[in-house]
């Protein structure tokens, strides 16, 4: 069964949020059911700050830069000609010109006293990074809840990222379910399934929400499953909040070990559509390597000033992957449907604009290669254009048609005219 379709049954009726602009759902996918979800880019109207930033807009979808410096202008244009629109940790001597001069959004505390309470484009707080791993769970909630009420009293959102603790049976529910759920707006799970030493354990222990078997672990579906662990937990008090992902953009062991690997360029891509099709609402990028050889304290500076430098693969698939992100930006804000396309896949489907967009992978636990798509039934589009690719494919007279994936990373994105 679908993990949305188990939500939509947990779930109380206050929690399941409709489109303002789709709350009557028009057109072929009227006769389907929504999936949960916080309310898309409205959600951020509850924030002055960030509404008034202009994160309302559907066209905007963030895209964060974790512990990334920018001292001059050019370097914030680089960044964003990435796709990066957002940052969260800097140096402190970082003026807020950089980020109101180039259209860049800062979530933190202020950096120094060039921040006000008026700087539009300081949108929320970060509250602190992995309080589950470092804290007994009574002093990590106490100090998140602090925390917490400094960030809300100044009309900015309030994030924190948590480890894969939170997702897995080892802490007790009641604990985990009060981390992701009684102190943020947004929330983050960290776990790097490709590069950290975990995927390679011997013997391999699995204790997850959702099962992440060894044979499976390396791939762009763990991604996807931590978002359905997470979003598991934030359903337990009926009230939705965003969830962001991190994926590395290189390397996310920890540093003083020799390297396990480092992330593919077309697992890079993956790991983000994984994450999008599970439902994430904001990516964020791991983006330091601190093993191995190919290393730097900021993947994305190193890769602007040194030519040649050995993450440039991986720092052209964020470009090429945040592209397509911006570019379905407003199908990414929409409200997603419930239906299944058969087995061997994971899926989003949504609507947007008189189109039908599918989103698509394998699931990870099967093999890679063709696959059979059956459109809903009020779908009468006789092509599918595969967005980004430059190909079409034709569709049956009872709405079937076919595509590969060459490998677990691989990815499509249809659009059918409704």
């Amino acid at each position: 069964m679908c993990v949305w379709t188990v939500l939509v049954a947990l779930l109380p009726a206050s929690g399941l949020v409709a489109d303002p602009g789709e709350s009557q759902a028009r057109g072929p996918l009227a006769g389907l059911p929504r999936i949960p979800w916080e309310g898309g880019s409205d959600y951020w109207k509850k924030f002055p700050a960030a509404a008034a930033a202009g994160w309302a807009d559907p066209s905007f979808f963030p895209i964060v830069a974790w512990y990334n410096g920018i001292s001059s202008d050019s370097e914030a244009q680089y960044d964003k000609s990435l796709g990066i629109n957002t940052y969260i940790g800097m140096d402190e001597s970082t003026p807020y010109s950089l980020f109101a001069d180039n259209g860049m959004y800062w979530i933190g505390p202020p950096l120094n006293d060039t921040f006000t309470r008026s700087s539009k484009n300081w949108v929320g707080e970060f509250l602190d990074d992995e309080v589950d791993g470092r804290y007994p769970p009574d002093q990590g909630r106490a100090h998140l809840q602090q925390l917490s009420n400094q960030a809300k009293a100044d009309g900015r959102f309030a994030y924190t990222n948590y480890t894969q603790s939170v997702l897995t049976n080892d802490m007790s529910p009641s604990d985990a379910n009060a981390y992701v759920n009684d102190f943020t707006d947004v929330v983050s799970v960290d776990m790097y399934w490709y590069t950290v030493p975990f995927c390679s354990d011997a013997p391999y222990r699995e204790n997850y929400l959702v099962p992440v078997p060894q044979s499976q672990c390396r791939s762009a579906s763990s991604y996807g499953k931590t978002i359905q662990m997470l979003r598991q937990r934030d359903a337990t008090d009926g009230r939705l909040q965003p969830l962001w992902q991190f994926v590395e953009n290189l390397n996310g062991g920890p540093g003083g070990q020799p390297v396990t690997a480092y992330i593919t360029p077309d697992q890079l891509e993956g790991a983000v559509m994984s994450s999008l099709i599970n439902e994430a609402r904001g990516i964020v990028y791991f983006n330091q390597s601190l093993s191995g050889p190919c290393q730097a304290g900021s993947i994305l500076r190193q890769s602007q000033v040194d030519p040649g430098f050995c993450a440039d693969p991986q720092v052209a698939a964020m470009k090429r992957i945040d592209s397509l992100v911006k570019q379905l930006a407003p199908v990414l804000n929409s409200q997603s449907y419930a239906y299944s396309f058969g087995p061997g896949l994971q899926t989003m489907l949504k609507a947007r604009d008189g189109a039908v967009y599918i989103f698509a992978m394998t699931d990870g636990a099967s093999t890679p290669g063709q696959r059979t798509f059956t459109l809903p039934a009020g779908v009468a589009g006789r092509t599918v254009d595969v967005v980004d690719e430059g190909r079409t494919i034709p569709v049956s007279r009872n709405g079937v048609f076919v595509d590969r994936f060459a490998s677990e990373s691989s990815f499509h994105v249809y659009r059918v005219e409704e």
